[in-house]
């Protein structure tokens, strides 16, 4: 059986350095995605539309493990779109304020006919967040990004590196992204790493 390694294969987007904030071009993909709001340190609604997007990405890949493609791979990591209605004050801190987006990357044998099948198990489930799930293209196009080792809550200064590249000569548009590398239930949050990723626009 095949196995592809799709965070191997998009390694510049998935697996940066922390020594340096690059740009890069992050091309359309696709995802599973669920919108909510508030903190997610303290909202049940943030735990539910995170379980119901792993169990629905786990879900897929058998089916495509073990449909016609006979493809296996890795899950993609959880990723989150985070702002606030005012951008301008948008705060790593301000987290009862935070509008969000989580989703986890789908590879390129995963249809939409797939992702019906895997929430209509969901829903027999009961997984409280399934029905707000979504299969949606994300075209974030040209983006700085950067890696950020240590706990959520020592991630301001990166984020100030990546907003202070940007502002020097270029904007800022879109909205903060993360992509959470490792597994906190298991990791010393001293070695959590992070993708911290914003997407710009050149003038």
């Amino acid at each position: 059986m095949e196995k592809i390694d799709t965070k191997q294969a998009f390694k510049h987007l998935y697996l940066p350095s922390a020594k340096a904030v690059v740009k890069v071009v992050v091309p359309p993909l696709n995802f599973l995605m669920a919108d909510g709001a508030g903190d997610p340190n303290t909202s049940p609604d943030y735990q539910a539309v995170v379980e119901a997007l792993f169990s629905t990405a786990y879900a897929i890949k058998f089916m495509v493990k073990k449909g016609p493609a006979a493809l296996d791979y890795g899950i993609m990591p959880l990723e989150g779109l985070w702002w606030a209605d005012d951008m301008t004050a948008f705060s790593v801190e301000a987290k009862s304020d935070w509008k969000w987006t989580m989703m986890i990357m789908q590879p390129v044998p995963v249809t939409q006919e797939m992702v019906d099948a895997a929430l209509e198990l969901g829903k027999k489930k009961g997984l409280a967040a399934i029905s707000r799930l979504r299969f949606e293209t994300f075209d974030e196009g040209l983006c700085v990004q950067t890696l950020h080792v240590g706990p959520f809550s020592t991630e301001g200064p990166t984020v100030a590196r990546v907003h202070d590249f940007i502002d020097a000569h270029d904007r800022r548009r879109g909205k903060h992204h993360e992509i959470y590398l490792s597994d906190i239930r298991k990791a010393d949050p001293a070695k959590w790493k992070t993708v911290i990723r914003q997407p710009l626009e050149e003038i």
